[in-house]
């Protein structure tokens, strides 16, 4: 038997030597660009003989059992300039080549509106933690390009997000901070690099600089299913994320100057390095400063930023980015105009002249906010890798603000009897905070791994988030008393002796978040792509008086997408948000409520034409949170509406739309950016608001267009035009609560009066010229549209009135 074994053994590896003799040799390897990203693709061929290949969508490549011997093995694609590297391959060995392919001369850049071609969007795993493109994620994603940025020479958020259908800004609470919306829903979550950066669940949004941003990436619906619970980032209405800059592998700069209205002041640079020899590793930094801008008088604005970033690939496989910003801002808050509508039923908001300001000089708000973002991919094979993710931001922020309070009507002094004009005015400190958000993700990826005869796109990761906010709140100091028709009675100094703020209550709490999530993308044919996902979250806070039980919830995704041709997929998909509420959410027996429910489903088309230069999307949606948590009022003996103490399960708030969107390059010098959304958002079966109702800040109709003429031939060479317009409908300033319900300090039963709708119509004309410089116009809101977008009853914001502004750039 031994004799037998020895045998079998010996026989094993004369076997496995004979092979190793015979088998043929390998070659693999990677072909990127300049700036390196990966060629998706790319031809790579062993001249002369039979044998070659195509690279995948990571750039990698390999060829096996090919003969020993010497070679020229040649990478190409259209519109790079080749490259043949002479190998000597010897039987059994594997042979490792990295190709780096220049652009060629003349070739226009694949930079579009919405970003690069045929590849996903930098850094857009951090929420869909999926390495597919826009096109082929079953969520409604969109796509705003450091090109269109510059082009529309957009200085904040929501000047960019305007190109994207449906989403609109909620408030700009006194100019200082950006509310954006979506779907219907109040203030969805923007990010930085992945993290939620002020974490007040209302959206209160937060101010940065444009100069860091490489593009903006908008996700339109529920995003639970990576991102977690509904009152943070999994929030139905969708997620805002700032993306920065990092570097491209390539030595270049630019340095600009913009001046414009209002003592706008604007000195920027951006200036990138490959550090070393071997192109392994790379710097970049982006910096601005600002001054001026404010069209009101007695209004100041000064800000600092700063963008600094490496990234290391020490080989084929493996990259690390590090990177970090810092924003210093210290502008002015404005308080708005008022209504002067008695009983505030109608929209009778006084058009407040621009050299008037019913504040203080000193009524400003100070942001100190920096972020840091560690990012780890490693390519296991061809189709697996490992991402790992770390995030940090740091938000803190203070400010002095001014606050008007419409004095009691009366009759015997002529005081606010046919128009609210007379206000008490006081000062506070305004949503003072220091907001620390971190973290951290993991995640296992394959891109298309076939297992039999299907292909597999999957992620399987974990995350964990933390919060520590510190939130302290100060008294009141009461000041004076103005008529807002009268300059005479504001005056913008602080009277002296005013006392000093007392601290009356400091809150830190903590919010931790875990989540475990797996998606897979099945190709079960060339036509017809099957989506599923499941996450499992847990959600625990804690306080200086209590700390939360640790809920649990898990939130699914399914959907499918069926390509009709080579340039149309039709989807459809499900899934749901989870609302944890705390403990103290208790029914009319002391029992806890628990979490509510918010599903969505989405159906729609998909469109790529012209080599992806062109992109037509159309998506419909309906989002319904049944059984909900609602708060119980009675009245007391005296008539007032007081709290019952406990809730009651209910209500049905549905969202439902379309919007449409067309991107992308219409003819060679042409490019469009164009949207619309209808929203019919509803109150349904509620108690405590009008069924029928809608939503606060909720348009019905929103469009979007953009489009720019650039001129590629002749004496004009280098000219370019852009006209763009953007609409936002009429929209109600307040909920409409029920008779005898108590909300937010709405007179209960009172219809709330409609905001306006406004159109904006900016231009630019640029021109670049001698190959390092450029000179750009811009002229925004051209027809000096008067529009404003209110909070409530407070921060009645006027838009920007019509300003222009002119960039002078050097690049090198």
């Amino acid at each position: 038997m031994k004799k037998s074994i020895t045998l079998l053994s010996l026989c094993l590896l004369l076997t496995q030597l004979a092979w190793a003799q015979h088998r043929g040799a390998s070659v693999q390897g990677q072909v990127i660009q300049d700036n390196g990203e990966a060629l998706n693709a790319a031809s790579v061929v062993i001249v002369g003989t039979p044998y070659g290949t195509i690279t995948n969508e990571n750039g990698y490549f390999d060829m096996y059992r090919l003969p020993e011997g010497k070679y020229q093995v040649r990478a190409f694609s259209m519109g790079f300039e080749g490259k043949t590297v002479e190998v000597q391959l010897e039987r059994g060995e594997t042979e490792e080549i990295l190709f780096r392919l220049s652009n060629k001369a003349n070739t226009m850049a694949e930079i579009e509106v919405f970003g690069e071609r045929n590849k996903q969007p930098e850094k857009l795993d951090a929420l869909t933690r999926l390495p597919l493109k826009p096109s082929e994620q079953i969520q409604s994603i969109s796509v705003i390009s450091e090109k269109l940025i510059e082009q529309q020479g957009a200085l904040t958020v929501i000047e960019g997000v305007r190109n994207v259908p449906g989403v609109y800004t909620y408030s700009t609470f006194g100019g200082v901070r950006e509310s954006i919306s979506s779907r219907g829903f109040r203030g969805i979550p923007t990010l930085k690099n992945g993290v939620r950066v002020m974490t007040d669940f209302r959206g209160g949004g937060f101010s940065t600089d444009m100069q860091g941003v490489e593009s903006v990436q908008v996700l339109k619906g529920a995003s639970s299913v990576t991102m977690g619970a509904a009152t943070d980032l999994g929030g139905p209405g969708g997620i805002v994320n700032i993306v920065t800059k990092t570097p491209k592998f390539e030595n270049a700069g630019s340095l600009s100057l913009r001046a414009g209205s209002w003592g706008l002041i604007r000195p920027t640079f951006d200036v990138q390095r490959v550090v070393n020899e071997s192109k392994t590793l790379a710097v970049r930094m982006n910096g601005a400063y600002e001054n001026g801008g404010k069209f009101r008088d007695h209004m100041s604005n000064e800000s600092f930023y700063i963008n600094p970033s490496i990234e290391w690939r020490p080989n084929a496989r493996s990259t690390l980015t590090l990177e970090m910003d810092y924003f210093d801002e210290e502008q002015s808050i404005d308080v708005g105009t008022v209504n002067l509508s008695i009983g505030n039923k109608k929209n009778e908001i006084y058009d407040l002249p621009s050299n008037r300001f019913l504040g203080f000089d000193s009524d400003l708000t100070d942001i100190r906010h920096s972020t840091y973002a560690a990012r780890f991919k490693h390519n296991l094979t061809n189709n697996l890798y490992i991402r790992a993710a770390a995030f940090h931001s740091n938000y803190n922020a203070d400010a002095i603000k001014s606050n008007l309070s419409a004095v009691k009507r009366d009759v015997e002094n002529g005081i606010n009897v046919d128009q609210v004009n007379w206000y008490n005015r006081s000062i506070a400190h305004n949503s003072s905070r220091e907001d620390k958000s971190t973290v951290l993700q993991f995640d296992f990826v394959g891109q298309k791994v076939k297992t039999g005869s299907v292909l597999h796109t999957f992620q399987a990761g974990v995350d964990y988030r933390a919060i520590d906010l510190y939130v302290p709140t100060y008294n009141s100091i009461a000041i004076d008393r103005i008529n807002v028709l009268d300059p005479a009675t504001v005056s913008n100094t602080l009277p002296e002796g005013l006392p000093a703020f007392e601290l009356t209550r400091e809150t830190q709490s903590y919010d931790y978040r875990f989540g475990a999530s797996f998606q897979d993308v099945i190709q079960l044919t060339n036509w017809a792509r099957v989506y599923g996902g499941l996450r499992y979250s847990t959600n625990k806070t804690k306080n200086d008086e209590e700390t939360s039980e640790t809920t649990h919830f898990w939130n699914p995704l399914a959907g499918v997408m069926f390509t009709v041709n080579e340039n149309i997929n039709v989807f459809g998909s499900y899934t749901n948000s989870s609302n944890p509420r705390s403990a103290a959410v208790v029914d009319v027996n002391g029992d806890p409520l628990g979490a509510e429910r918010i599903d969505q489903v989405e159906a729609g088309l998909k469109t790529e034409w012209f080599n992806n230069r062109l992109r037509f999307n159309l998506t419909l949606f309906q989002i319904n949170n049944r059984d909900m948590n609602l708060e119980v009022f009675r009245v007391d003996e005296t008539g007032a509406v007081v709290s019952a103490g406990y809730y009651t399960k209910g209500g049905n708030d549905e969202r439902k739309g379309v919007e449409v969107e067309l991107t992308g390059r219409v003819l060679p010098n042409l490019e469009i950016v164009t949207g619309y959304a209808y929203i019919d958002a509803q109150y349904k079966e509620h108690t405590t608001f009008v069924p029928g109702s809608a939503p606060n800040n909720t348009p019905k109709h929103t469009f979007n267009a953009w489009a720019n003429y650039t001129v590629s031939e002749g004496i004009a060479r280098g000219l370019s035009l852009g006209l763009g317009a953007y609409y936002l409908g009429e929209r109600p300033y307040n909920d409409w609560t029920q008779d005898g319900v108590q909300y937010h300090a709405i007179a209960p039963d009172t219809a709330p009066w409609y905001n306006k709708a406004y159109t904006i119509l900016n231009a630019q004309l640029g021109y670049e010229f001698q190959k390092h410089w450029g000179l750009r116009l811009l002229l925004n809101n051209i027809l000096d549209e008067v529009g404003y977008d209110a909070y409530r009853s407070n921060y009645i914001d006027r838009i920007q009135p019509r300003n222009f502004s002119g960039i002078v750039t050097y690049k090198f």
